[in-house]
């Protein structure tokens, strides 16, 4: 794996151990999809105004939001390394609603890339099966992580 992480923001102090924790999210979902680890992922953390003109400008919802995805990917990709895609965190949303969920900022993190992971490789949430789908395999991946709500598995 290739990690690209571009912190665009001042609000939120981002630590090695959350930067670490982004790493090994995207890894593990890739596992848990039966992905190889031969990708190239770019992360990049911005505040909430960067965040809101990024949708606004590719999802005409001007509005803030947590996280948004950029896939690359395709599986029949030739190369031995591929471009999976882009994933843009606003640390400042992120961080509020960790405060407002009652969990600790580093598992908001975790939740977003493993969210953001399965958004790369095509997974969506538009329609109430998709939704239960991908929240099941979120869960799980988070489980694997060992990173609970509250400090307990839910």
């Amino acid at each position: 794996m290739k990690f690209y992480i571009d912190n665009r923001q001042d609000k939120v102090e981002l630590d090695k151990e959350i930067l670490d924790t982004v790493k090994k999210a995207i890894e593990e979902t890739l596992i848990f999809e039966g992905k190889p680890l031969n990708f190239e992922v770019s992360i990049s953390f911005v505040d909430n105004q960067q965040i809101r003109e990024l949708n606004r400008e590719y999802r005409n919802m001007d509005r803030e939001t947590d996280v948004l995805s950029f896939p690359l990917y395709e599986e029949a990709g030739l190369s031995p390394v591929r471009m999976l895609g882009d994933i843009v965190i606003s640390a400042e949303k992120a961080l509020a609603q960790s405060i407002e969920y009652g969990h600790s900022f580093i598992r908001e993190i975790a939740y977003l890339t493993v969210h953001s992971t399965l958004h790369l490789l095509g997974y969506d949430h538009l329609e109430e099966g998709e939704k239960r789908l991908m929240r099941s395999k979120e869960k799980e991946i988070m489980r694997r992580l060992q990173i609970f709500k509250n400090g307990r598995e839910v």
